[in-house]
């Protein structure tokens, strides 16, 4: 069996760092992916939104928007 993951964290004020973490993991992404997710914070709450599938089809418009508000992103997709 092999397994394999990508990470990509950002932290930039005043920028929508849950877009900028979508095209970080969408540059990592690789065949046989099989789940995304990003978390953002703010320093006082953290968004997550996580699901089944590659990140072009995980991470919507809506789904970036939930997400927003934050400084501090961690993205993951493994395989």
């Amino acid at each position: 069996m092999h397994e394999s993951c990508g990470v990509f964290g950002v932290y930039v004020p005043n920028e929508d760092v849950a877009r900028i973490t979508f095209f970080g993991l969408f540059a990592l992404q690789h065949r046989g992916q099989e789940s995304s997710g990003i978390a953002t914070a703010d320093g006082k709450k953290i968004s997550l939104y996580t699901r089944m599938g590659l990140v072009s089809h995980v991470f919507s418009e809506e789904s970036l928007r939930l997400l927003a508000g934050g400084h501090i992103a961690i993205g993951d997709q493994s395989g």
